[in-house]
């Protein structure tokens, strides 16, 4: 009787797990897997934004970077990989905004979590992405990020305000208008 009774639930167990697609998608095997953000974005008010972001990493070309490096200014960081589908596609709006909003005091940087040097590099040349990245693929960064707030999908994108607190975040590709205001938003603070 328990043999009778073991071998089902053994059978639904395997079955429920068959058809769970992130499973599947984990298992896979072709890189694609990512958990793939919804594009919701949350703003912070001022009053609860918490702390100032401390981060510190090293761009692919070696040089260290820390967040103190943009007291005063407002600060855009991009989590990417190249083989990321979102990626690619809000690549050139994140150069579009790179471009408008440098001039004005805003610093953006990307923040690589999964690529070798030349792969990141490659993709920053296929998209003129005019910003450097952090070589993250310890997840440094992307650890000491989920004390303020975890960036849970890639790609995941963060507005920090001028005292270097989160005050947007954007889960899954970064609508260029979106995005826009609320860089406009953080630096009319």
């Amino acid at each position: 009787m328990a043999l009778a009774f073991t071998v089902p639930v053994s059978l639904v167990v395997t079955s429920c797990a068959a058809d769970d697609p992130l499973a599947q998608q984990a298992d896979a095997g072709d890189g694609k897997n990512y958990i793939a953000g919804d594009g919701s974005v949350t703003e912070y008010d001022p009053t609860v934004r918490g702390e100032p972001v401390a981060i510190d990493g090293t761009l692919f070309d070696g040089t260290a970077v820390s967040s103190s490096d943009w007291a005063g200014q407002v600060a855009v960081l991009n989590f990417w990989y190249a083989s990321c589908a979102p990626c690619r596609e809000e690549a050139p709006d994140l150069v579009s905004l790179h471009d408008e909003y440098a001039p004005q005091g805003a610093v953006f940087h990307g923040v690589n979590i999964r690529d070798e040097q030349a792969t990141a590099e490659a993709f920053e040349r296929s998209f003129d992405i005019p910003y450097e990245s952090f070589d993250d693929k310890d997840g440094g960064v992307l650890l000491d990020m989920t004390q303020y707030v975890p960036p849970q999908a890639v790609p995941t994108t963060l507005v920090l305000d001028k005292e270097g607190r989160v005050s947007a975040r954007i889960l899954g590709l970064a609508d260029r208008s979106t995005l826009k205001a609320l860089i406009t938003d953080a630096l009319a603070e």
